[in-house]
């Protein structure tokens, strides 16, 4: 014959402890989830400075393919028309300056500096610009001339 007491020692959980553990899973599930949303916003942002560093390398080696004294490659800044790759926009600032030396007389080199900006809608930090600078030199003058 069973007693009452008997009933009362029975294992379990009640409906508060129940309750309480749902309530700290959720709340740990929910830290994952905000970890996961901010990670693909940083795989987008890397996904799209990879593509305008794409951009400005192309940008660049066009420059190199020129000839020295060539008028893409005169002194000044140039915005270019808006560049599309990869389905995205980016905008193109080109900039340009001629070296001198400290007799303020030209060096035969000229500073070439790209920047390429993400287009596209997103957080700000996410279009911020790319920018690659890269000297170029005349092969023309001096001891050591190329022929």
């Amino acid at each position: 014959m069973e007693t009452r007491n008997s009933k009362n020692q029975e294992g379990g959980f009640t409906l508060v402890e129940t309750a309480i553990a749902f309530v700290v899973m959720m709340v740990a599930a929910l830290a994952m989830a905000s970890l996961f949303v901010y990670s693909i916003q940083n795989n987008v942002s890397g996904d799209e400075r990879a593509r305008a560093m794409a951009v400005a390398q192309r940008q660049l080696e066009q420059l190199r393919s020129v000839e020295f004294n060539d008028s893409t490659l005169a002194a000044g800044t140039t915005t270019l028309p808006t560049i599309t790759s990869g389905g995205r926009n980016y905008q193109v600032v080109r900039t340009i300056t001629n070296e001198t030396n400290a007799d303020a007389t030209l060096k035969g080199l000229k500073k070439i500096s790209i920047s390429v900006t993400p287009m596209s809608a997103g957080r700000p930090w996410q279009r911020t610009p790319v920018v690659l600078v890269s000297h170029r030199s005349t092969m023309a003058t001096g001891s050591y001339a190329a022929r």
